[in-house]
């Protein structure tokens, strides 16, 4: 039986952890309920520990929210590839518009920079201090009110130029701002930019989700930037961001220096969050684990030597691929099994999860053992009809006699040079 207790209080911790890290509450309940009711469903792996097969869950369930791989940070190129910054004041968007124009251009592309921030005094200046280091063009027009007119003539200016991307600065907002919230939409309708990214202060906690919310119903968001991650934020609330968004993380700023900018990988960003470091390492070993006790419960399986229990697992694995009549008959050798049968298991399957719970150690392994007596025992713990406990102990040896004889068949045919022996 699995340990719901011990479950229960491995998941208090990684809310803690999580908590800690400034992850909004309503996601981390979320996650929370999600990854106990995976713990304790799941089979544990041979060799690895319940917290480990844990931490690989709730990895698991942060990766659906940011993503396995990196979300990639190629442009097309043969026009000029536009990107507008957006993001509260003091989230570093200057600072970091300059950081994705030296990205770019230490890969080869021309990059141009144009400031629209006409709200703070010097932007166009910051940027241009920044910019003039390293080379890169920046467009501004110190005297003009009216952003898109200066975004405009600056887009103009970079096609001409041939650049291969265009970094479009804002100027910094708050959602409460509603001038300035209605700035940013006429802003984006003015430059149809390629893609609009977020910048969020990697220290601003639970007023991420807020904040982030607050943006994407005001335009569209393609991606994340996670600023200010070089010091002990853990960035909770660029999970946060990316809940609300709907919006994958591209970039992390990492540091103060127009180099610190790194492609978003999540495995070492989970890490973060949960304070191990990247867990990656962790996660492959249970992911080896898993895959080599699949293999192996396959083939005893195949080979007619399987509890109820293993029945059971095997077939709630094949509804998730969608109805068992027809994943029964897409298997290689194509299984002879009724199809009335196949429409009772799947009928039956909730309940002989709990009428499995409510059995012996030595009644799942053989079910043989079940007389009468015993069948109204398990009835009576399961709240299931003593009907329903023999129709399954029916359904397992029906199964096994028949994988034992397709075993026998394929064995024998083996013999005879009908299949081809393998080097």
């Amino acid at each position: 039986m699995v340990d719901e207790a011990a479950i229960k209080e491995l998941v208090k911790d990684l809310q803690r952890a999580l908590l800690q890290a400034d992850v909004n509450v309503d996601l981390v309940l979320q996650l929370s309920s999600k990854i106990q009711k995976r713990a304790i469903e799941e089979t544990l792996p041979p060799g690895v520990s319940r917290r480990e097969h844990v931490i690989k869950v709730l990895y698991e369930e942060l990766t659906s929210f940011l993503g396995e791989e990196p979300s990639g940070t190629s442009i097309q190129t043969g026009k000029t590839f536009v990107v507008m910054l957006v993001g509260i004041q003091g989230s570093g968007k200057t600072t970091s518009a300059v950081k994705i124009a030296k990205f770019y251009q230490k890969r080869g592309l021309k990059a141009g920079l144009i400031c629209v921030d006409t709200f703070r005094p010097g932007a166009f200046e910051q940027m241009k201090q920044l910019a003039d280091r390293i080379g890169i063009p920046v467009y501004g027009e110190s005297g003009e009110k009216v952003p898109w007119n200066i975004a405009e003539r600056g887009l103009e200016h970079f096609r001409r130029e041939r650049c291969d991307i265009a970094i479009v600065d804002t100027a910094g907002r708050h959602r409460n701002e509603r001038d300035l919230m209605e700035e940013m939409r006429e802003l984006a309708k003015a430059m149809h930019p390629d893609e609009i990214v977020l910048t969020i202060d990697g220290t601003i906690g639970q007023q991420a989700t807020a904040q982030a919310k607050a943006f994407a119903e005001t335009t569209s968001i393609g991606s994340i930037l996670v600023t200010k991650l070089d010091g002990s934020a853990r960035g909770g609330g660029a999970l946060s961001a990316v809940a609300a968004t709907g919006a994958k993380i591209k970039f992390i700023g990492s540091g103060e220096k127009v180099e610190d900018l790194e492609e978003f990988v999540p495995s070492a960003f989970v890490g973060r969050l949960l304070g191990m470091g990247d867990i990656k390492a962790l996660v492959e070993k249970v992911g080896d684990a898993e895959t080599k006790a699949s293999r192996e419960k396959a083939k005893v399986f195949l080979e007619g030597r399987f509890s109820l229990k293993d029945m059971f697992e095997q077939m709630e694995t094949l509804r998730k691929m969608g109805p068992l009549k027809k994943v029964f008959r897409m298997l290689p050798g194509s299984f002879n099994i009724p199809d009335d049968a196949l429409d009772t298991a799947e009928q039956k399957l909730d309940g002989w999860r709990v009428i499995i719970q409510s059995m012996t150690q030595e009644e799942v392994q053989e079910p043989r053992v079940i007389d009468s007596s015993r069948a109204k025992r398990i009835a009576r713990g399961s709240g299931r009809s003593e009907r329903e406990v023999k129709e399954l102990v029916s359904q397992y040896s029906n199964m096994k006699k028949m994988m034992k004889m397709k075993g026998r068949r394929q064995h024998m045919m083996l013999r005879k040079g009908m299949f081809p022996m393998k080097s």
